[in-house]
Order: C-alpha cells, then structure tokens, then sequence
C-alpha cells in the first residue's frame, strides 16, 4: 500500500459522516488527549507510569484565616502534583529559610505560602497505611552515635532538643528529615513528637513532594473512595467531610460552568 493510499484513507476517516465511524473517531481522540497529558504530567513529574497526582484528604496542611476558596494552600479535596524525589538534596527544608522578612529579601524558596518543599511519605517505608502530606522542616544526620542539625545550629549532639518542634532528647536511630503539617491547630508539634512517625523520614520514603495544586477537584475522588470503601455508607471515617464548605461551593459552581459551555453551545447553534 503506498503512503497515498494511507493518507487518504486517513483523511476519509476524519472526515467521514458515518455515524458508527464518527464514534469510534471520537473514542480515539479522546484516548489521544488522555495520552497527552498523561505523557505531559509524567514528564513533569517524573512519576513514569505512576500516579502523578494525589487526592488531599485531611486539613492538616490547612492555614488559618485562608481567602474563600482557599485557592494557594493545601487543603482537603484539593489535588497535587507529585514530583518525584531521587536524592537528599531534592528536597529544601523550611530550617533553611528561617529568617523572616530576611529570608524574603533574599528570595527564600516558598510553596504553599511558607517556606520549604512538601513532601508526600509513607510511613516507616510501609505501603498498608495512609500516606501523609507535611511540610519538611529540617534533616537530622546521624553519624558515629551524634546527630547534626544544620537548620538549627546543633552539631554533634548526643541527643536533639527543639522546643519549638516539641524534640527534647531525641534520639532517632538513623538520618532523615523532620516533618510538620501547616495546620497550628492540629500540628502543634512534629510528626516525630506527635506519634505520626516517631523516626526521621528517610528520601526512600518519600514519594514526591508537591507542586502546583487543582483545587478542590480531588473532592470527587475523596467521595467515590469512601463509596466504594464501604465508609460513606458505615458512617466512618468519611473523607470527604474533610472538605471545607467553601471548597465544595467552588467545586458546585465549577461543574455547572464546565456542563453550561456545551449545552450553551449547543442552544446557540
């Protein structure tokens, strides 16, 4: 068959009126903006063949006094992008940037209105529990039974004490970093002194740290997974009433946008 050949047969297909024809072309166009933005997102993220996105389902990354909407910040029912982590250095700590105003003039790295990367990890490395989104606040280094905290002047300590991260005498049994979620009111202290992840977090623990958000799109996520959990319908443990109400109106007033364009379109044709 020449190339002509299969050119025109080409065009006949996306030209054609048949209805049955017409389905299937519209079938594969639909896989083939899937596909792009698949292979756009993965190699954004890195996250090849994975999930590059992930459903927020706490408000532990929640700041207080947020706009309505809360378009900027993490919170429950948004959606994140994982970009994945491959060494230490990948991630920036909010230690590094403690300097206030300061740390602003100089053009501290900040996401998600403070300072440092969020990471997303898997406690203790185990893959049956909930993966937990918080802030990385600084890395301890073990060697030689001492630890080092650059972020907080400490070197070559027997133990860790950071009263503001609620550490006293902390003694972890490897390197790692130290973890905290934004929301003051449910994170008063560290996941390594509130009894989230007593250990520092190791980078193979960590599954990417987020970038840019979709705003409360990862609702309907939260939903169809507490369906099909069974926890929507045994009233436990139901994710989705995390959400902030504003969030939800957002959401409401999004799918009516997104459904009037083809009917309007469609009206006015």
């Amino acid at each position: 068959m020449k190339f002509r050949d299969i050119k025109n047969y080409f065009l006949n297909f996306l030209r054609s009126d048949n209805e049955k024809i017409s389905i299937i072309r519209d079938i594969l166009v639909a896989f083939l903006v899937v596909f792009i933005l698949l292979m756009i997102l993965w190699s954004y993220t890195g996250q090849w063949f994975g999930a590059p996105m992930v459903a927020i389902e706490s408000g532990s990354m929640m700041h207080l006094n947020e706009e309505f909407g809360r378009v900027g910040y993490i919170d429950a029912g948004d959606m994140v992008l994982l970009v994945k982590v491959n060494e230490k250095n990948d991630i920036l700590t909010r230690g590094s940037y403690l300097g206030g105003e300061k740390a602003k003039g100089l053009g501290g790295f900040q996401s998600y209105d403070d300072y440092g990367d969020v990471i997303i990890y898997k406690k203790y490395g185990r893959t049956d529990e909930d993966q937990i989104i918080h802030r990385a606040i600084c890395w301890i280094e073990y060697y030689n039974n001492t630890y080092s905290v650059k972020e907080y002047g400490i070197e070559n300590e027997n133990s860790i004490t950071i009263s503001e991260l609620g550490l006293h005498n902390y003694r972890p049994s490897h390197s790692g970093f130290i973890t905290q979620g934004d929301n003051p009111i449910t994170n008063d202290r560290c996941d390594q002194a509130g009894g989230i992840c007593s250990e520092p977090i190791k980078p193979d623990w960590i599954t990417g740290k987020a970038r840019f958000e979709l705003p409360w799109i990862g609702t309907i996520n939260l939903l169809f997974n507490d369906i099909i959990s069974g926890s929507f319908w045994n009233n436990n443990e139901i994710t989705v009433y995390n959400v902030p109400n504003d969030s939800i109106i957002c959401l409401v007033i999004l799918i009516i946008i997104i459904i009037s364009i083809p009917i309007g379109l469609d009206i006015y044709d």
